[in-house]
C-alpha cells in the first residue's frame, strides 16, 4: 500500500510570505482560517498520512506573496526530505508576457510538475477578484496550451457556473492535461444543486484531457458527514471513472472540518474496494510522474 495524497499545502510563515495567512480576523468562503494560521509543516502533514497509507503527495500553491519564493522552499523541503516523494505544483500567470522566462525559471526546479492560477473560489469572493475574466482571454488560452507544449499540467481551480466556458477552453488546449481541482467546487448541495453541478460538469468529464481531484469538498459543507459527500464522489467517479479519479486531502484547509483519519477513512468508504487503487494512488502517480 503506497497511497498518494495529491493536494495538500505547507507553510512556514518565517520562510515564505503568504498575505492571506498573515491577515487577522478576515472570514474566507471556506471560513475562518484563525486555527490554521499557523506553521503546517511537512513532518505534521507526513505524520498524520501515514497512518492511513499514504507515502507520497503534490503540494498545491497556497497563495504566496512571491510563487517563486514558494517553489524554492517546497523544493527545498522535497530536498530534505527524500523518503517522502513529493511534486508541487506552482502558481504562475499564464496571461504574463514573460511567461516562457517564467515557466524556464520554475522548470529547474525537479519537483515542478504544473502550474495553478484559480479561475474561481465561490460566488462571493469571485465577484471581488474578477479572476473569471480569464476564461474571456486569448492570452490565458494560448498560455495554457504552451504549459501543455513544456510537459506541464494545469490545476484547475473553479465553480460549477464557469465550466460551459472552461470546457470550450480545455478542449482547444487538448495538448494540457487539467486537474479539476475539489471536484469542481460544488457549493451547492442540494437535490437540484447536484443536478445541475453534475449537468455541468460533463463538458469537462467529457474531455480526455481533464481528471479529477476528490479533494476539498469539505468547504462547502463544514459539517459534511460520508452520507453527504457520497452524492459528490459518485458523481465523479460516474463521469470520469477511476482512472481520472485522484484523493487530495487539501491539509490543512480541510482540517478545519476534520482530521485526516477521519476524511480519508469516508473516501476509503465512499469508493468500492475495487477503485481504491486507481483514486488513491495510480491516477496520481500517472499524472504527476510520482
Amino acid at each position: 500500500m503506497s497511497f498518494i495524497d495529491a493536494h495538500h499545502h505547507l507553510w512556514d510563515l518565517k520562510a515564505v510570505d503568504y498575505p492571506w495567512l498573515n491577515a487577522s480576523g478576515v472570514e474566507r468562503f471556506f471560513g475562518n482560517p484563525a486555527p490554521i494560521q499557523r506553521n503546517y509543516l511537512l513532518d505534521e502533514f507526513s505524520g498524520s498520512a501515514r497512518l492511513q497509507g499514504f507515502t507520497k503527495s503534490v503540494h498545491i500553491q497556497v497563495g504566496a506573496a512571491d510563487a517563486w519564493e514558494e517553489a524554492r522552499w517546497v523544493q527545498s523541503i522535497a530536498d530534505a526530505n527524500p523518503e517522502w516523494p513529493m511534486a508541487q505544483v506552482v502558481f504562475c500567470d499564464l496571461t504574463a508576457p514573460d511567461l516562457n522566462a517564467q515557466l524556464d525559471r520554475f522548470q529547474t526546479l525537479s519537483t515542478v510538475r504544473g502550474v495553478r492560477q484559480i479561475i474561481g473560489r465561490a460566488p462571493s469572493e469571485d465577484a471581488q477578484t474578477g479572476t473569471n475574466e480569464l476564461l474571456g482571454s486569448d492570452a490565458f488560452l494560448q498560455g495554457l496550451k504552451l504549459a501543455g507544449a513544456r510537459g506541464l499540467s494545469f490545476d484547475l481551480q473553479l465553480i460549477p457556473e464557469l465550466m460551459p466556458a472552461m470546457s470550450e477552453i480545455a478542449k482547444a488546449a487538448s495538448e494540457t492535461q487539467i486537474a479539476l481541482c475539489h471536484a469542481g467546487s460544488p457549493h451547492d448541495r442540494s437535490s437540484e444543486g447536484l443536478k445541475s453541478y453534475a449537468k455541468a460538469l460533463e463538458g469537462l468529464s467529457n474531455l480526455d484531457n481533464v481528471t479529477c481531484k476528490l479533494s476539498g469538498l469539505g468547504m462547502f459543507d463544514h459539517g459534511w458527514t460520508v452520507e453527504s459527500m457520497r452524492p459528490v464522489v459518485e458523481i465523479c467517479l460516474e463521469q470520469f471513472g477511476s482512472r481520472r479519479c485522484m484523493f487530495g486531502s487539501n491539509f490543512p484547509v480541510d482540517m478545519l472540518y476534520s482530521d485526516y483519519d477521519r476524511l480519508a477513512q469516508s473516501y476509503f468508504e465512499i469508493i468500492p474496494e475495487s477503485l481504491h487503487n486507481d483514486v488513491f494512488e495510480n491516477t496520481a502517480a500517472q499524472f504527476y510522474q510520482l
